[in-house]
């Protein structure tokens, strides 16, 4: 096994394409074709991860936070990014993060505590905008269902919770080869009229690839001619953030002390009791204060994050309970999620769960 192997796993459960621009994931360091001895997964990639890898025998970290953000000009072994860096290149030990593709992925950061709290009803909070797209395309009617058939097997046709969708017009289409061309239907140098349908069909646009694949590898024509526009559909898989529902509604109180239990935080920091029962619970892994005014706009009693500044709590504005539970501790459940996706997708392979503890924040 390689790594791209494994690459071509995680990328099917968190596409890179639905990370956010300013993010940097993906194969960090490391060659994709080196073959691999044991996958090691982690929240972070600092010194010691790399030397529990070593200890382990892994040579590929799967890892949720990316150590390089930024542009590295330099490696000398001034920072702890470079130390990193430098002592997996010496080992022979590559890099792959997923951070905000898998905060956008439907079964990624924020299912996993939608999971942990056991909440119900789940929806994606902030659906991501232009990730759906059209391709429209005309083809010899004889040949319309083989094409569409084909282009439903490469994924397309699928739109929220409806499978092989499209929609088809059927009209006369004509042509007229140079001497260069080398038409399947008609002559060159003769103008040709043949009975085509139009075909449009919608796809995830990390798709796009295959779906152009197919769709010059399935058409007879020379020249294919294709189509792609973006909607504005909104994708109800991806996006940051979900909200859900509780079993039972609790009073403030007892909803902090099983968010305490359940997210294993030692410590909360949340804004003014509204003195009601909460039941619907929006959640952002991570930094999440950019979705205060989504989670109030779904209608949210409490909204559970990290990272809020203390002009954040204001926001609340006595209509939603702010639930501050720490950066690492949101997050923290995410390697046993990928730990368990990777094990049942390989399973004649070692996938070691990282006990390195990187919370880098301590509490006196």
């Amino acid at each position: 096994m390689i790594v791209q192997d494994v690459m071509n796993h995680l990328e099917a459960l968190s596409p890179l394409a639905y990370a956010e621009d300013f993010d940097n994931v993906g194969l960090l360091v490391g060659d994709k074709n080196m073959p691999i001895t044991g996958i090691l997964v982690t929240l972070d990639t600092l010194e010691t991860v790399i030397d529990e890898a070593i200890d382990t025998k892994c040579n590929f970290i799967v890892s949720f936070h990316p150590i390089i953000f930024k542009g590295l000009k330099k490696l000398t072994g001034k920072t702890y990014v470079e130390r990193v860096v430098m002592k997996a290149i010496k080992h022979d030990i590559a890099i792959y993060s997923m951070h905000t593709a898998l905060d956008n992925a439907f079964q990624g950061v924020n299912d996993m505590i939608c999971n942990q709290l056991e909440l119900t009803n789940k929806r994606i909070l902030i659906p991501q905008n232009q990730t759906i797209k059209k391709l429209t395309t005309f083809v010899p009617t004889k040949e319309a269902e083989q094409l569409r058939n084909a282009l439903f097997q490469a994924g397309a046709g699928s739109i929220g919770n409806y499978n092989d969708c499209s929609f088809n017009v059927e009209g006369i289409g004509t042509f007229n080869g140079n001497e260069n061309s080398n038409p399947t239907k008609g002559e060159k140098g003769h103008i040709h009229s043949e009975k085509e349908t139009q075909i449009s069909v919608t796809y995830a646009k990390h798709l796009e690839s295959h779906i152009l694949q197919t769709l010059f590898k399935t058409h007879s024509y020379e020249e294919v001619a294709h189509e792609i526009t973006t909607l504005e559909n909104k994708n109800q898989h991806i996006g940051m953030g979900m909200v859900g529902d509780l079993k039972e509604a609790m009073n403030e109180k007892d909803f902090l002390n099983y968010v305490k239990i359940k997210m294993n935080a030692a410590h909360i920091r949340h804004s003014q009791f509204l003195n009601k029962n909460t039941k619907k619970v929006a959640v952002l892994g991570g930094s999440g204060s950019f979705a205060i005014e989504a989670a109030k706009t779904a209608g949210a009693d409490a909204f559970i994050t990290a990272d809020l500044k203390y002009h954040d709590f204001f926001t609340a504005e006595n209509r939603i309970l702010l639930v501050d539970i720490g950066h690492y501790e949101s997050e923290q459940f995410t390697k046993n999620v990928l730990v368990a996706y990777l094990t049942k997708k390989i399973t004649n392979f070692a996938v070691v769960l990282s006990k390195t503890i990187t919370n880098p924040v301590k509490y006196f």
